[in-house]
């Protein structure tokens, strides 16, 4: 007898084991959840390592151009003031100080590299003499010295904001009208007639000046309403907030009774970056936290969305810095290699549920980081150029995905959470999006149509690589360790 419960309490471990360690998905292919409208895209930051010179600046714009994606974000950002100020100090009585030797370079390689696609521009930087200070604020006479605390000043000085709208329409013109005619009468020839689909205005005012919402929208209204004189087909990007813990600034801003007449309400923007839950932990707990965070922001997405819907159901949204960040830019450390699999595969859960969601652009971040500039959002690998698993997720899933795809109902059985399966029909066919969440491998057996089918998988091994191809034998794989990977039914 005892022999004989000892085997059957073999035996149903066994049987238990193989439940929770074996995923089965049943994919009904005639029935339609929704229809896609998500664009996967990135957003590129300027820094001294995107720069022409940088040992990684072509590599980095191959990759970029190789992608081949729309509404890529491109942002010349603060900690750099030369490199993202086109005026670092007041008009004088005789002189102006317009410069654009470091804004050009980057804006030339990024719309060369995207060439045939559409871009979201923002030069989200004001100067910092526009803002009330208490002295003038101060910064690095080297274009690649850091200063974090340009951003000063929580008001601005004309009230009027005809100085803040003169340097916009002045800094637009440069790139799109091939110059511009500075405050002392002087014209400025640039020879940029660039064509800009979508201007982001600011970057985070929730954090960079700490700009309430009445006060932005104000400053929207006014740049935006000199802005479309000049380039009556620009859309505009409104908000650009850092992070989405107080709903009032979205019913504010997409409140039309809260704008001045004649000021199109055509687009928002937010941001989403995962942490650790605390400072010591590794990478067997940041599957967890990482996803934890994921789900409470798609909770505050449902939310918003709600909102947006409600009060300004035409404007489109763009959620266009998704990430991790896993310590503070002046912290180093190491970052684990496993990790770029496991911020990829965050980066494909939330795609997904964007685009379940109806979200229209999910963009990763960044295209470049390194030490010191948040090196954890990298997409390239900053010592060899190449890029890492992060960009290989975001290839696969654009070269895959898109708008018009039609979402079919699925179900999964087995494991616990830590595989997501999506069926979807495309232009190209039926293919099934898999995402194993967790750190060990998992067996997965796939519908019959399946069977035999091509994937193309990132995963820990795959590393810098593209992602590897092979071809099923049967309709049973194995999802490595934070692999993401597509599936080609026949």
């Amino acid at each position: 007898m005892k022999r004989l419960l000892v085997a059957c309490t073999i035996l149903l471990n066994t049987a238990l084991h193989a439940q929770t360690d074996t995923c089965k998905i049943t994919i009904d292919w005639k029935a339609v959840v929704s229809e896609s409208k998500t664009t996967a895209t990135l957003q590129l930051v300027e820094n001294p390592m995107v720069r022409p010179g940088s040992p990684i600046h072509t590599n980095t714009f191959k990759a970029l151009k190789e992608l081949g994606a729309d509404y890529v974000r491109y942002v010349p950002w603060f900690p750099y003031p030369k490199m993202a100020v086109a005026e670092l100090q007041p008009p004088a009585a005789n002189k102006t100080f317009w410069d654009f030797t470091y804004l050009d370079s980057t804006m030339q390689a990024v719309m060369e590299a995207t060439k045939g696609h559409s871009t979201v521009i923002n030069f989200s930087t004001t100067p910092a003499w526009l803002w009330t200070t208490a002295k003038p604020v101060q910064y690095p006479a080297d274009p690649y010295g850091l200063c974090w605390d340009y951003n000063q000043g929580t008001q601005l000085r004309d009230a009027t904001m005809k100085e803040l709208t003169g340097y916009y329409v002045r800094l637009f013109s440069w790139y799109t009208k091939g110059g511009f005619t500075d405050e002392l009468g002087v014209f400025h020839k640039s020879g940029h007639f660039y064509n800009i689909p979508y201007w982001e205005v600011l970057n985070e005012p929730d954090l960079e000046h700490h700009i309430p919402v009445e006060l932005y929208t104000k400053m929207y209204d006014a740049i935006v309403a000199e802005l479309k004189k000049l380039s009556p087909q620009t859309k505009f990007v409104g908000l650009s907030l850092a992070y989405v813990r107080d709903p009032a600034y979205f019913e504010y801003f997409l409140n039309p009774k809260n704008h001045k007449p004649g000021i199109p309400l055509e687009c928002i923007s937010y941001h989403h970056y995962s942490r650790p839950a605390w400072p010591q932990q590794t990478i067997d707990e940041y599957q967890y936290s990482f996803f934890d965070y994921a789900e409470s922001f798609l909770d505050k997405v449902r939310y918003i969305e709600s909102i947006r819907k409600r009060l300004a159901p035409q404007v489109f949204t763009m959620i266009n810095e998704i990430g991790v960040i896993l310590r503070s830019p002046s912290e180093q450390g190491p970052i684990d290699q496993h990790y770029w699999n496991l911020a990829g595969a965050m980066y494909a859960y939330i795609f997904l549920e964007l685009t379940k969601l109806g979200v229209d652009v999910a963009g990763e971040s960044q295209l470049v980081g390194y030490p010191t500039q948040f090196p954890d959002v990298s997409m390239m690998n900053w010592e060899n150029g190449n890029p890492n698993a992060r960009y290989w997720v975001l290839r696969l899933l654009k070269e895959n995905f898109g708008p018009g795809n039609q979402l079919l109902k699925t179900s999964i059985n087995g494991k616990g959470g830590h595989i997501t399966a999506q069926g979807i029909i495309t232009k190209q066919g039926k293919k099934i999006l898999l995402i194993n969440k967790h750190n060990t491998a998992v067996p997965v057996v796939l519908p019959a149509e399946a069977g035999n089918a091509v994937v193309n998988q990132t995963d820990i091994l795959t590393g810098e690589n593209p992602p590897a191809k092979t071809t099923l034998s049967g309709n049973t794989i194995v999802l490595k360790p934070f692999a993401v990977a597509v599936v080609d039914c026949k």
